[in-house]
């Protein structure tokens, strides 16, 4: 198994030259995320998710979990890494500093998190989660909620959970049933919650878990539904932990991957709950957390891909093979031509993805911090319109990248000791969590399209069409760009005019609109890095990075690219084929 090692130079080319860090950093807002402040903290997170993250990743895969009467044990090389995490500050970057927080950038923060989830993406998704606990209780708790949780989560000395779904309900959260009862100035509250992701565990002396309960005399359905905060332990009026709270884990689930990252069914019996956010909005609350879940799950597609991209390279440069051709001794399988191909399928798809998720986040740090109102809201837009492509796409390519990963090392990689296969097992929920592929794909053509006539999705066909226009050293890729973009505006005609007559039609072209436009837009995102690359060439930089950076961009336009048209074919076809087979028919061959 191959070390992980940070692509830093490829992060720094996205959030300078995609994301726009620098102009972020020349804010004050963000005057202390100076270029050298970036670079040290960048390589300082590398270091540390190569060296301390990186070598649990097999260990815990395989050493697993237990639960006993007192709650779940974690692999005990995980403590000592979250330990490191906690004490070097890294959950702390782009938090509040009147809480503890760095005050920096959200988009930077992003960048080191990708590191945590490609060296062990189950040990990544506990600090994941308590940031998206962060980012909830600061929107919506009272202040003081916020005195007494924030800064715990946000050093690390305390874990966060989000507790949504039960038994029965999957993504219909109005069939939620978890009780919740008003007594004086907090709520008990009563039931069971699955697929608890780091529910409970021996990380952290404490763990905040964000619960959606409904009080007996509630709305029906998701109108009904609060948000509280229930601790694993009370918390003293001195800030000290008090009595045990009754949240139980009941089970851990046996899962295809992670199998390091404790996914819980979760029991709370009378436990204490204070309330956050308005009564029966609690799931206007929660998004806030699930936004940046999504965007964090889009990440980790990206990052689980770059880890078996890494351990595929690795392999192809050590397997010796039969001559390639123009070769007559055997040597390294990746002089083989579809080995290549896979490889380069891998960095292509991974760069591309890497590109629009930190693109997408920068949209969210300039719709709080942008100075004119105006801007603030099409940013604001514009990261809504990225986060279901962010996480649709990146987690679907995922699929592809870690299977490939698998392919290249051939037979072994079907033996677990190499370790390609537990890239492939860790990758397959991403398309399932915080919202399947299939919600992610409704929510672009239904929220992000139908709803505002597909006003912010040609605001960002606008921008790729400036860069069509700006010209530059590849012109003929350009003119291949052009074309992508105005079939993603045939697909939105398809989409605006059709959906009043035939009402199944968002449902069914959903998921390839979702897929075409991810497809375009990373190679727009591609050809702008190969733009930068090139100038920065022709003012004398020399990495081989730079120019491998635009072999990689043309690669993307000649093998990935093309997928747009056949993603075209199929909106056009409409939903006919799809909804036309009757129920019985689906089993017809064998009654």
């Amino acid at each position: 198994m191959a070390d992980y090692n940070a692509p830093v130079k490829d992060m720094k080319l996205a959030l300078n030259q995609i994301a726009r860090l620098t102009e972020l950093s020349s804010m004050p807002v963000f005057e202390d995320a100076s270029d050298d402040m970036v670079s040290a903290i960048l390589d300082e997170a590398a270091r540390v998710a190569r060296d301390v993250v990186g070598p649990t990743n097999w260990e815990g895969d395989q050493t697993g979990l237990k639960l006993d009467e007192s709650g779940v044990i974690c692999p005990e090389c995980f403590r000592d890494a979250y330990n490191q995490y906690a004490e070097g500050g890294w959950g702390s970057l782009q938090f509040d500093p009147e809480f503890g927080g760095q005050g920096m950038p959200y988009l930077l923060s992003v960048s080191v998190m990708e590191m945590w989830q490609s060296a062990n993406m189950a040990w990544g998704l506990c600090p994941l989660l308590s940031q998206g606990a962060v980012e909830c209780l600061s929107i919506n708790a009272s202040d003081e909620l916020k005195s007494i949780y924030l800064p715990k989560l946000i050093s690390g000395e305390w874990a966060g959970t989000m507790n949504l779904t039960e038994g029965g309900a999957g993504s219909d959260l109005s069939q939620v049933r978890c009780k919740a009862e008003q007594d004086g100035d907090h709520y008990r509250i009563t039931g069971e919650k699955i697929f608890i992701t780091w529910g409970d565990h021996s990380l952290t002396e404490n763990i905040v878990h964000l619960v959606l309960a409904r009080l007996p005399d509630a709305p029906p359905g998701v109108r009904g539904i609060s948000l509280f905060l229930v601790p694993k332990y009370l918390v003293n009026a001195d800030g000290s932990l008090g009595e045990y709270n009754n949240t139980k884990p009941l089970s851990i689930e046996h899962k295809l991957g992670i199998h390091a990252s404790p996914t819980c069914v979760m029991g709370f019996e009378n436990s204490v709950g204070y309330l956050v956010g308005e009564l029966n909005r609690g799931l206007a609350c929660m998004f806030t957390m699930m936004n940046n879940a999504r965007l964090g799950v889009g990440l980790q597609g990206v990052a689980i891909s770059e880890r078996a991209y890494q351990q595929a390279l690795n392999f192809a440069n050590q397997r010796i093979q039969s001559p390639a051709v123009g070769h007559k001794e055997p040597g390294p399988i990746m002089r083989h031509g579809d080995v290549r191909r896979m490889l380069l399928t891998m960095k292509a798809l991974t760069e591309a993805g890497r590109a629009l998720t930190y693109d997408a986040c920068g949209s969210i740090d300039f719709s709080h911090h942008a100075e004119d109102p105006e801007r603030r809201e099409k940013e604001k837009a514009r990261a809504a319109l990225l986060t279901p492509v962010v996480k649709g796409w990146c987690t679907e390519f995922a699929q592809e990248v870690t299977s490939l990963g698998v392919q290249i090392h051939g037979g072994m990689g079907y033996v677990e000791e190499t370790g390609a296969a537990q890239h492939f097992r860790d990758a397959r929920i991403l398309p399932i969590y915080e919202g399947t592929n299939g919600i992610q794909a409704l929510d672009l053509v239904g929220r992000k399209t139908l709803m505002d006539k597909g006003e912010a999705l040609a605001s960002l066909l606008e921008e790729m069409r400036a860069t069509v226009a700006a010209g530059g050293a590849f012109s003929a890729l350009a003119a291949q760009l052009e074309a992508a973009v105005v079939a993603v505006e045939q697909a939105r005609d398809v989409l605006l005019s059709g959906s009043a007559e035939d009402p199944q039609l968002p449902g069914a072209i959903a998921y390839n609109f979702m897929m075409l436009l991810g497809t375009v837009a990373g190679a727009w995102e591609l050809l702008r890095q190969a733009e930068s690359a090139a100038e920065l060439q022709s003012q004398g930089e020399d990495d081989p990075y730079l120019a491998a950076k635009q072999v990689t961009t043309r690669f993307y336009f000649a093998q990935i690219l093309p997928r747009y048209m056949g993603y075209l074919e199929m909106i056009k076809s409409g939903s006919a084929t799809i909804t036309e087979m009757s129920d019985a028919q689906y089993a017809s061959a064998w009654q």
